[in-house]
C-alpha cells in the first residue's frame, strides 16, 4: 500500500518540474502527466477499505486506515490544486483523468471525482479575477464530464453535475460576450440567483439540458471539441459509453449545430468511420450528425460529401439521404446543388492565365457528383415540394451537365451519365412520366449523351415538353429568357438555351415576346469550340412551316450566318446545313430580302482551307442562284465577285470541290443563256474550253466587270496551291486577249509583271502557260497608243467591238 511519504514525494517531484524555467512548456506537461498518471494507478490499486477492515477488527488501526486513505487523495488533490492555480491550462490534466477512471472500474471513483469537482470549483473561482482565460481543453472535459452525469452510481452523477456547473462557468468567462453579461449581472445585483443555485441540480441525467447549457456557454471552437470527442466515443467497444455519447452528440447538435467549425472534417471522419466496420447503432448515430449539421451549414455538408471519387460508393450514398432527409433542408440543399452545376467536370481555372482549362483530376469532378446525387435526393418524398419549386434551374443544369458529359467521354474511356439520368429522374419525379416514356419512344435517351445527337436531344425534350404542357411552362420559360441575357457564358451554355427558348416558344407561339436581340447576338459565338457540335439553330429544322409568321425570323437567319465565322469547322459545316434547310420553306419575299447577305455569307467561305467547307458553300450557293431564279438580277453583283473563284477551283484537287464549281456554274450560265453548260458535262469537260467559253459570254453581258475580274485573277497568281496559279494563268490570257483593248496602259503592265513572276516558277507546266500568257499580253500592249487622251477615246469607241476568240493554249487536262 502507498504510504503518506510517497505521496508527498510524489507531489514534490510533480510540482518541482513546474519550476524548471528552461524546460519546454509541452515537455514539462508530458513529465507531470506521466507521473500523475502513476500515482493514479497506484490510487486505484489501493484496496478496497472492508477489505482491510476484515483482516484487521482493531478500532484503533480502523481509524488510521481512514486517516491515511484520507491523507492520500489530499495529497494528490493538493497536487492539482496547485498546478491549476499556476496554469488554467492543466485542467487538460482532469479531462486525462476522466478518461484513464473510465477504463478502470475500481476502488475510489467517488472520490476521484469529489477531487475533480473541487479542482474545477477552485478554477471557476479563479477565473472571476482574469480577463482572460486560456483553457483549451475545456470542450473535451465537457463531453467526458457530459458522460459522467448520467452515471449508474448516484454518487458519481451528483459529483460530476456539480464539475459540470463549475465548467461551465470557467467557459463562460472564457466567452468573452457572456462574461461581459456576467459581470454587467454582478456588478447590478448581489443577491444570488436561484437558477444558477440549482443549475447543479438541473444539469444531474438531464441530458438535454446538459445540450443546452453547453452550447450556450462553450465557444465555437470548445463546442466544436465537445462535438469531436463525443463523436470519436461512438467508435468505442463499451455499448453504454456509444449510446450516451450518442444521444449527447445529436441532442446538442440539434441545439447548437449553427455554433460548430470544421464541419467538413467532421463529415470526412463520419465518411471513414463508416466505410469501416460500424454496428447499426453507430451508423444510425453518425448519420444523424450528418442531418443535423446539414440543417445549419448545407454548403459546408453538400461539398464535402461532393469531393469524393465518382461514381459514389453506398457509404456516400447513405450520405446523401441523411444530408437530405428533412424537407426544410431541401431547398438549401438543392441550392448548393445547383451552384456546383455551373461547374464542368474537368475544368479548371488556371491562374496563371486567367483562362479556363479542361482537367481529368479526381478532385475537379464535383459536378458528375451532384448529378449523381440528385439521382438520390429527388425521388424523396421530402423533396417533392422543393423540386418543383426549383425545376427551371434543375432542368437546365442538367441539360448542360450531359452537354459537358458528353464532350468529357470523348477523354475518358468510362464515365457514367448521371447528368441524364437525373434529368430523367427530374421529369418522373416532376409528375412528367408522359414525358420521359415520349422521350424513351423517340430514342432521345439513349442518344442524348453522344456528342453529336446532343444539340437534337435537347431539342427533343424541349418540344416534347411542350407538347404535353408541362405545368412549369411559364416559370420555365421565364428563367430560361433569363439565362439567355446573363454574360458570360459558355459557348456550349448559349447553344442549349438557345435551342431550348426557340423550341419552346414555336410551341406556344411566343417567341414574338423576345427581342430579336436576344436571338441574333448572344445565340452562338463567333469562336464556339468543338464541343458546341453546331448551329443553335438545327433544332428549328421541323418547325420552319411557322417561320413565315414569327417577326424576327430575319434575326434567326442572321444568328446562323454569325456562326459562319465560327474558327471551328464544326460550327461552319452544321451552320450551313441548318440555313439550307430552313431557306428551303423560308417565304419568297422574306429570302428575296435576305439573298444579297446570305450569298455575300457563302462567297466568303468559298476560299476556306477545309475542302468540305469550300463544296458547300460553293453548292448551297448554286441552290441559292436556283431559288433565287426569278431575283436574278439581284445577284449578279454577288455572282461575278465569286466567278473567279467558281472558275479556278474546276482544278482543285478534291474532287467533291470541282462538283460543285460546275453544278453551280451550269445554274448561273443557264440562267443567263450561255453555252457553257455544254463544257461542264462530263463526257465533254475541258477547263480551258470552259475558260473560253465564259470569257466570250462575258464580253457580251458583263463587259463593266472585267476589270474587276482581272483583278480578282491576278490575286490568285500568288497562291501557294499549283493548281489555282494554272487556272488564274490561264484565265488571265483569254481576259487580256478579249479585252486587252478595254484596259490602260498601266493596267496592261500591272498584269505583264503579276505574270513574269511565274516565268521562274517551279512547276514546268505553269512556266509553260506563263510564256503563253506573256505573249498574249505583250501583244495587246502593242496595239495600245501611249497618248492618256487617246487611250481613253479608244477603250470607250472599243465597247462596240467584238471578236470571237479561239483556243490558246490547248491546256489538256481534264476532270470528270
Amino acid at each position: 500500500m502507498t504510504t503518506d511519504i510517497e505521496q508527498y514525494h510524489n507531489q514534490s517531484l510533480i510540482l518541482s518540474i513546474s519550476h524548471v524555467n528552461f524546460m519546454d512548456p509541452v515537455l514539462q506537461y508530458e513529465l507531470q502527466l506521466m507521473f500523475i498518471e502513476s500515482v493514479f494507478k497506484m490510487l486505484m490499486a489501493v484496496p478496497r477499505i472492508n477489505k482491510v477492515k476484515e483482516v484487521n477488527h482493531c478500532s484503533n488501526y480502523e481509524e488510521n486506515l481512514l486517516v491515511l486513505y484520507q491523507n492520500i487523495f489530499n495529497v494528490f488533490e493538493d497536487t492539482l490544486l496547485v498546478l491549476v492555480s499556476k496554469d488554467l491550462y492543466k485542467l487538460q490534466i482532469l479531462k486525462e483523468i476522466v478518461i484513464w477512471m473510465s477504463k478502470d472500474s475500481s476502488y475510489m471513483q467517488e472520490r476521484i471525482m469529489e477531487i475533480i469537482s473541487k479542482v474545477l470549483s477552485f478554477a471557476s473561482e479563479k477565473v472571476k479575477a482574469h480577463r482572460s482565460v486560456d483553457a483549451p481543453c475545456l470542450g473535451e472535459l465537457a463531453a467526458e464530464m457530459s458522460l459522467l452525469c448520467s452515471h449508474s452510481d448516484l454518487a458519481i452523477t451528483e459529483q460530476a453535475s456539480l464539475g459540470m456547473y463549475h465548467l461551465l462557468c470557467i467557459a463562460k468567462c472564457q466567452n468573452e460576450d457572456i462574461f461581459k453579461n456576467y459581470q454587467k449581472l454582478e456588478s447590478s445585483n448581489t443577491t444570488s440567483h436561484p437558477e444558477t443555485e440549482f443549475l447543479p441540480m438541473i444539469l444531474k441525467r438531464d441530458k438535454s439540458k446538459i445540450a443546452q447549457n453547453v452550447g450556450e456557454s462553450l465557444m465555437p471552437s470548445l463546442l466544436t471539441n465537445f462535438v469531436w470527442h463525443l463523436l470519436m466515443k461512438l467508435s468505442e467497444t463499451n455499448y453504454k459509453t456509444v449510446f450516451e455519447a450518442a444521444t449527447m452528440l445529436t441532442m446538442t447538435l440539434e441545439y447548437h449545430a449553427d455554433k460548430v467549425t470544421m464541419v467538413s472534417k467532421i463529415v470526412d471522419t463520419i465518411y471513414k468511420k463508416l466505410c469501416g466496420n460500424c454496428t447499426y447503432f453507430m451508423n444510425h448515430a453518425m448519420l444523424r450528425v450528418i442531418t443535423l449539421l446539414t440543417r445549419t451549414s448545407p454548403k459546408k455538408v453538400i461539398f464535402q460529401l461532393m469531393d469524393y471519387p465518382v461514381p459514389a460508393d453506398n457509404t456516400l450514398l447513405m450520405m446523401w439521404l441523411a444530408a437530405g432527409s428533412e424537407a426544410s433542408v431541401a431547398p438549401h440543399v438543392l441550392n448548393t446543388l445547383l451552384l456546383i452545376l455551373k461547374g464542368k467536370p474537368g475544368e479548371m481555372l488556371d491562374s496563371s492565365t486567367g483562362r479556363r482549362r479542361l482537367s481529368l483530376d479526381a478532385t475537379n469532378m464535383m459536378p458528375v457528383a451532384a448529378s449523381q446525387a440528385l439521382c438520390t435526393l429527388l425521388p424523396a418524398s421530402s423533396y417533392r415540394k422543393a423540386v418543383a419549386q426549383f425545376f427551371p434551374q434543375l432542368l437546365m443544369a442538367l441539360m448542360l451537365q450531359v452537354c459537358y458529359s458528353s464532350d468529357l467521354r470523348l477523354t475518358k474511356s468510362y464515365r457514367p451519365f448521371f447528368a441524364r439520368d437525373a434529368l430523367r429522374t427530374l421529369l418522373k419525379c416532376s409528375d412528367l412520366q408522359e414525358v420521359d416514356n415520349a422521350l424513351q419512344k423517340k430514342r432521345c435517351w439513349s442518344q442524348f449523351s453522344h456528342m453529336l445527337f446532343y444539340p437534337h436531344g435537347v431539342y427533343l425534350v424541349a418540344k416534347t415538353l411542350g407538347e404535353y404542357h408541362f405545368p412549369q411552362f411559364v416559370e420555365t420559360l421565364h428563367y430560361v429568357y433569363k439565362l439567355s441575357v446573363e454574360d458570360p457564358r459558355r459557348s456550349e451554355d448559349s447553344i442549349t438555351i438557345a435551342i431550348f427558348l426557340i423550341e419552346v416558344s414555336f410551341i406556344r407561339g411566343l417567341l414574338r415576346v423576345f427581342n430579336a436581340k436576344l436571338i441574333s447576338e448572344n445565340a452562338v459565338p463567333a469562336d464556339a469550340p468543338t464541343a458546341v457540335w453546331g448551329c443553335a439553330l438545327l433544332p428549328t429544322l421541323t418547325t420552319t412551316q411557322e417561320l413565315s409568321n414569327i417577326e424576327n425570323v430575319c434575326s434567326l437567319i442572321f444568328s446562323i450566318l454569325d456562326a459562319f465565322l465560327s474558327k471551328d469547322k464544326t460550327v461552319v459545316i452544321r451552320a450551313l446545313l441548318t440555313l439550307r434547310k430552313l431557306l428551303a420553306k423560308l417565304d419568297k419575299v422574306i429570302y428575296s430580302s435576305v439573298c444579297r447577305k446570305i450569298a455575300s455569307r457563302y462567297s466568303l467561305l468559298m476560299e476556306h482551307s477545309n475542302g468540305g467547307i469550300r463544296s458547300m458553300a460553293i453548292w448551297h450557293f448554286g441552290e441559292l442562284l436556283k431559288d433565287m431564279n426569278q431575283y436574278t438580277w439581284m445577284l449578279n453583283d454577288v455572282v461575278l465577285e465569286v466567278l473567279v473563284p467558281l472558275i479556278l477551283f474546276l482544278g482543285d484537287t478534291e474532287l467533291r470541290v470541282v462538283r460543285a464549281c460546275k453544278y453551280t456554274l451550269k445554274i448561273y450560265t443557264s440562267q443567263l443563256n450561255w453555252s457553257t453548260s455544254y463544257w461542264l458535262n462530263g463526257s465533254n469537260y475541258n477547263f480551258e474550253m470552259v475558260v473560253l467559253s465564259i470569257c466570250n459570254n462575258l464580253y457580251v453581258s458583263h463587259w463593266r466587270y472585267i476589270t474587276a475580274l482581272i483583278s480578282d485573277t491576278l490575286g490568285f497568281l500568288r497562291s501557294s496551291h499549283a493548281y489555282l496559279r494554272r487556272g488564274a494563268v490561264i484565265l488571265t490570257g483569254y481576259l487580256a486577249k478579249l479585252c486587252g483593248h478595254l484596259l490602260f496602259k498601266d493596267e496592261i503592265e500591272s498584269m505583264l509583271d503579276a505574270i513574269e513572276q511565274l516565268l521562274r516558277d517551279e512547276d514546268p507546266v505553269i512556266k509553260n502557260l506563263a510564256k503563253k500568257t506573256q505573249k498574249v499580253i505583250k501583244e495587246t500592249e502593242h496595239r495600245l497608243t501611249s497618248s492618256s487622251i487617246k487611250q481613253t477615246f479608244q477603250r470607250l469607241f472599243n465597247f462596240f467591238y467584238f471578236k470571237k476568240m479561239k483556243i490558246i493554249y490547248h491546256y489538256s487536262e481534264t476532270r470528270t
